[in-house]
């Protein structure tokens, strides 16, 4: 009977291990539009610190982070036990924040040009290069901004991976949201510190000594990094905004029957297409939902700055 009920434990557990293993990639393909974007957010969040600080900074960041998640987890498994049906409202604000977060970095590119971004780096540089500055309160600013900016992305990964899991078990939702949790933290903030040190790094294989084959295969390799690591950062928001349209849209459309109804019809007939049927059946629902988080990120931003003008004319 003790063999049995032993064994039973195990298989008992093994499912739950496979459930919440099944669900966490479901979970980790959704989120994956918050994590480009907090990639790309943490990472330029992170820059102007002098390089020998980088990566107490990163891990500064990384253990605020941790608490965050320390935070968003028991209160998402509350919700889910005590007011499941806050579910789906959550799901649709964090759409559409996630489609106003993308929206709002276009418009801000598009408003205010290079110009704006030029002069905001060459006040940066200004303030470091002055000994005034306390370099150590300028460090404890960036690491604030980054955690504020962190507990926003943390948020919308915990309600999306909630989401997803909603219906199953209680144990399988923990096993999923501590998974996500610590996969997002170790794999963002980990990936984070590889992007602010590329540069370091192609510096370092540039300058090396020697006229061997390996040593100019360092230096080409070194000055291919410090071309490369700008790139990567440009990379990653252009990528980080396209899926938060993608995520968000996606998250409206499925939670919004009449429109997946809508957009569904739109894209069947696309499926009977001789030849391509089927690619276009794979790429066109993303890019409704892509479209659909356009519309929706203009609409809210649109909401915000008209109480934002609505405030500023009523305040004395």
């Amino acid at each position: 009977m003790a063999g049995s009920s032993l064994f039973a434990l195990i298989d008992d557990i093994a499912t739950l291990l496979d459930d919440v293993a099944v669900m966490s990639k479901v979970a980790a393909k959704k989120t994956a539009g918050v994590l480009g974007d907090d990639l790309a957010l943490n990472a330029q969040q992170v820059t102007g610190v002098s390089a020998d600080r980088e990566l107490p900074v990163v891990w500064a960041v990384a253990k605020g982070s941790m608490r965050n998640k320390a935070i968003l987890v028991p209160a998402a498994l509350l919700i889910s036990a005590f007011a499941s049906w806050l579910i789906v409202p959550l799901l649709m604000v964090g759409g559409a924040f996630l489609c106003f977060e993308g929206f709002e970095k276009l418009a801000h590119k598009y408003l205010h040009g290079k110009e704006h971004k030029q002069a905001r780096h060459a006040a940066l540089v200004t303030a470091l290069a002055d000994p005034a500055v306390d370099v150590l309160a300028f460090e404890r600013d960036k690491i604030r901004g980054a955690v504020r900016t962190d507990f926003i992305l943390s948020a919308e990964i915990i309600v999306i991976s909630l989401g997803t899991v909603a219906a199953k078990t209680f144990s399988v939702q923990v096993g999923v949201l501590v998974g996500i949790a610590l996969l997002m933290t170790v794999g963002v903030y980990g990936f984070v510190a590889a992007i602010v040190k590329l540069d370091d790094a192609g510096l370092w294989l540039s300058r090396r000594d020697g006229e061997s084959i390996a040593v100019r295969a360092q230096h080409v390799l070194g000055a291919f990094l410090l071309r490369a690591a700008p790139l990567l950062m440009k990379f990653l928001s252009i990528a980080g905004t396209l899926a938060m349209f993608m995520v968000g849209g996606g998250i409206l459309v499925h939670n919004w029957p009449a429109l997946h109804h809508l957009l569904g019809h739109i894209a069947l007939p696309l499926a009977s297409v001789s030849g391509i049927g089927p690619l276009l059946a794979a790429i066109v629902p993303s890019l409704l939902d892509a479209v659909t988080g356009v519309i929706a990120g203009a609409l809210v931003l649109l909401a915000v700055t008209a109480t934002q003008r609505a405030k500023k004319s009523l305040s004395p």
